[in-house]
């Protein structure tokens, strides 16, 4: 049995894009809908925040201070003592119907994002894309005719990138090029038609296992290289939403949630909804790069 426990009740509306900081031994994560960058810190169980302008998307922890970030605006640096942030590039700077969303660093310290769509009451589009954000601070497009980023990782030895669009039941596996950054020969790697269910934020351990998480579903489910199920967690809320792993051994995986248009009614059956979870799996994870730009 897991034992999972509520380290933060923040009752996030969209808790996302857990990261693991190994030097301060601090995980940052943020709330989309919030406008807010978090830093909790497990020793002290003190959880500080950052509110920001806009609906960020994801984060990392930058080589010579900081955090390098994606939001509604593209990349910025983000001044984690002010809260002031410095626009890098908005590769979407003509697309009014998106927002970056899901991403991480790879192991050698670029930044990467995806965008979505995002317009409603318009119909769904696949219109977003996946960027990678280089040391020199220039942006590629790697893929693009996505309706909603999603899963992001890499096997240990960085020659498989995994992804999904959350928009399909489909995670894909690409051929990884740890050198140039470049993806390609995409191919279906977990296909979760059979229970209905999309993929959200991933992680990958250090026997190279993919972690997902299934919003709506409730779940954390584990996956080996070759694409076998191995293990299933139900957590007490049903919107989980991003894992990764930290702590001291990096044997904890944290988990956010999410109360995204849940009545009153649903949050009454799941009081810890929108908080960070911490996961003792009996496996250890893969420490995170930081950006190196």
């Amino acid at each position: 049995m897991t034992d999972i426990e509520c380290v933060v009740d923040a009752k996030a509306l969209l808790g996302e894009s857990t990261y693991w900081d190994p030097e301060d031994q601090v995980l940052w994560w943020i709330d989309i809908y919030g406008k807010t960058v978090h830093c909790f810190d497990p020793d002290t169980r003190i959880d500080q925040t950052i509110t920001l302008p806009e609906y960020p998307g994801c984060l990392a922890v930058r080589e010579i201070g900081g955090l390098v970030i994606s939001d509604v605006n593209g990349f910025h640096f983000l001044d984690t003592a002010t809260g002031a942030l410095q626009a890098i590039v908005d590769p979407e700077a003509d697309l009014a119907d998106t927002r970056f969303n899901d991403g991480k660093t790879d192991r050698q310290g670029r930044f990467w994002s995806g965008s979505m769509w995002e317009a409603p009451p318009k119909a769904p589009e696949k219109i977003g894309s996946l960027y990678r954000l280089d040391t020199d601070l220039t942006c590629h497009k790697i893929v693009e005719g996505v309706g909603c980023s999603n899963g992001l990782a890499w096997s240990p030895d960085s020659r498989t990138m995994y992804y999904t669009d959350s928009h399909t039941p489909i995670v894909w596996a690409f051929d990884f090029d740890p050198v140039s950054g470049e993806a390609e020969n995409r191919r279906t790697f977990v296909d979760l038609s059979f229970m209905n269910g999309i993929v959200d934020g991933a992680t990958v351990d250090e026997e190279g296992c993919y972690w997902l998480t299934v919003p709506f579903k409730g779940k954390v489910m584990r996956y080996d290289p070759s694409g076998k199920l191995m293990r299933t967690i139900d957590l007490p809320t049903d919107l989980p939403t991003c894992c990764e792993f930290g702590g001291p051994n990096l044997d904890i995986l944290y988990v956010t949630t999410a109360t995204l248009r849940r009545s009153p009614e649903e949050l009454r059956d799941q009081p810890l909804a929108g908080g960070l979870f911490a996961l003792h799996v009996g496996v250890k994870g893969l420490p995170l790069v930081p950006f190196r730009g």
